[in-house]
């Protein structure tokens, strides 16, 4: 392949603002995304040299000249601008030089629509007075190097200027992929790139590496980090068939959900992704850890008003500390809507049927028919109050082998309980029954 370096330019600076709305100022994101790129090119072994790296003053001139001077006036220099756009239209687009192919422009512009942004166009402009020439500076003065501003969206479109603070790493990961495939180079090895917060263990345990394998992979004589330091992660240490699987966020998804769906718990997905806030990106990627796949007798339960961990280990007959072990709780302190795992060897005990509240039952009476007690009936379903209502549906222990037969016309006790092979007083005493009269409908329980 060509020897191909990097400039980047983050457009604007000191004195000169840019375009400024919607909580966003041009030369702020312009060099937090150049920084970030920057990073990212060096993480990955490409020479490459940023013209300014802090909020300065730079006029075109001296700008222009910086970037002959990187690397030379050479075509193998690909100079990128990172600029935002204004005048309220929406999406990215790519402005090349008259001397240049549209090929990388476009590259780029797939590139960023892989992450949801609208796409508008690359294309060149002339300069008015002279056609043979490019009409903007960067592109007219910078000699042979191929030349790109890209303007990764408008910040006086609402719905712009909110990706735009939301995915700017995306879109500048985005022309990072393009230029490397361009240019041919792979981008096999996975990097990292350090946030608030991260340590050298949190980066191992989420890829699954060792702290002294990523020390000695990046060189790192101790354990002090940077943000936005770019760290190189063993790629021989990396593998989706370990202890985790990818997942792609969707559209409408949470961490609530994801966690659901895959048997985990909301702190475990936030713990293994190193993540800082509970919001989510479409297409972002997710390790989810494989520890719980293989226990799919485990039963998930979604925490109710009044819930505590005592009441829910004595409905399922386990223990709080089991609870609390297998859904890594550090507290005994539920929340509305938790999701928790009850402990599979809890759940083979388990029987029950369920029973449909009618008129005139209490729970007493229910307890007494199928001969429980109160409390039973309250634990397994999660009661504060002696009150039903009916319709209501119960699940009443222990009554495995019981079972339920609806009355129709021209049923008497004494048929039924022949068709059974048992007596009108043992139905009657199962229902807590005072007469022999029955009702078209009603439920009796064998």
């Amino acid at each position: 392949m060509n020897d191909y370096k990097i400039v980047i330019d983050a457009g604007h600076g000191g004195d000169d603002p840019g375009a400024s709305g919607n909580g966003i100022i041009e030369k702020e994101l312009n060099l937090d995304i150049s920084n970030y790129m920057y990073d990212r090119f060096k993480g990955l072994g490409i020479p490459v040299k940023i013209i300014r790296s802090t909020d300065e003053t730079i006029s075109p001139t001296e700008r222009t000249q910086r970037v002959l001077q990187a690397y030379g006036n050479d075509p193998d220099v690909i100079l990128i601008s990172n600029h935002i756009n204004a005048g309220g239209g929406e999406g990215a687009e790519v402005i090349y030089a008259l001397r240049n192919t549209s090929v990388l422009p476009n590259l780029i512009l797939e590139k960023i629509g892989d992450t949801g942004q609208i796409i508008r166009k690359a294309y060149q402009r002339r300069l008015p007075s002279d056609p043979s020439k490019d009409y903007y500076f960067m592109q007219r003065n910078t000699g042979d190097v191929q030349s790109l501003t890209v303007e990764y969206g408008f910040l006086d479109n609402v719905s712009d200027a909110q990706k735009l603070k939301n995915n700017w790493q995306e879109y500048a990961d985005a022309v990072v992929s393009a230029v490397t495939e361009y240019i041919g180079k792979t981008t096999s090895d996975t990097t990292y790139t350090v946030k608030s917060g991260d340590s050298l263990w949190s980066i191992a345990k989420r890829f699954n590496v060792s702290v002294e394998e990523l020390k000695a992979a990046n060189n790192l004589t101790s354990n002090l980090l940077s943000i936005g330091q770019v760290i190189k992660i063993p790629e021989e240490e990396i593998s989706e068939t370990g202890d985790y699987i990818v997942y792609n966020v969707k559209s409408g998804d949470s961490l609530y959900s994801i966690a659901r769906e895959y048997d985990v718990s909301v702190d475990e997905l936030i713990d293994y992704n190193n993540l800082s806030t509970s919001s989510l990106k479409i297409n972002q990627q997710l390790l989810i850890p494989k520890t719980n796949q293989n226990n799919q007798s485990a039963q998930i339960y979604t925490v109710k008003g009044g819930d505590t961990l005592y009441n829910i280990a004595s409905r399922y007959n386990t223990t709080v500390s089991e609870i609390m072990s297998l859904n890594n709780l550090t507290t005994s302190v539920l929340n509305l809507g938790q999701v928790l795992r009850i402990p599979s060897s809890s759940l083979e005990n388990e029987s029950y049927i369920n029973y449909v509240v009618k008129s005139g039952d209490s729970l007493y009476l229910i307890a007494q028919r199928y001969n429980t007690t109160v409390n039973e009936i309250k634990n397994l379903n999660n009661l504060s109050t002696n009150l039903l209502n009916i319709g209501q549906v119960l699940r009443i222990p222990g009554s495995d082998e019981a079972i339920t037969y609806t009355v129709k016309s021209g049923d008497s006790l004494y048929s039924i309980a022949s068709k059974y092979n048992t007596t009108v007083d043992s139905i009657k005493k199962k229902n807590n029954l005072t007469s022999n009269l029955l009702n078209v409908g009603q439920i009796l329980v064998i």
